[in-house]
């Protein structure tokens, strides 16, 4: 079974779907906080909701509205149900911080090569570990 191991940042242990994107995400202006959806018109997630789901992206972009932005979604409920991400910038750290979901932090293999939307995903913060699970039950064993 692969297990992707990386760097737990925040933590906490969850299982839920997950939302892939290999572009990284804007917190001002690129999301809507009160929806918990993706809003910049041009990102491959546009009018996708990452609530109660295990949002895998590159990292952050834009300014560092990206945290204030990702605790409003924890304010308002909206939230990811966990985050996994592999680029360290402090406005997505401080994100995740606030947001205060289980996080982990440039796991190997690689999240978004690894991980398809849909995947049922466990992210251990304490650990770093992510084990992900084909929506059809079956775990993900090399090879695949």
């Amino acid at each position: 079974m692969i297990e992707l191991v990386g760097r737990g940042i925040v933590p906490g242990r969850v299982r839920a779907p997950a939302l892939v994107t290999r572009e990284p995400i804007s917190g001002f202006g690129g999301i809507d906080v009160a929806t918990g959806t993706v809003i910049e018109p041009r990102h491959e997630l546009f009018g996708q909701c990452f609530t109660g789901r295990v949002l895998v992206f590159p990292g952050a972009k834009g300014s560092s509205g990206w945290s204030g932005f990702f605790q409003s979604t924890r304010l308002m409920g909206t939230a990811p149900a966990a985050l996994v991400f592999d680029v360290i910038t402090t406005k997505a750290v401080l994100g995740a911080i606030v947001t205060r979901v289980p996080t982990v932090v440039q796991a190997a293999p690689a999240p978004v090569d690894t991980i398809r939307t849909g995947d049922l995903v466990e992210v251990d913060g304490d650990t770093g570990r992510i084990v992900v699970i084909r929506t059809d039950g079956v775990a993900v064993h090399s090879g695949e």
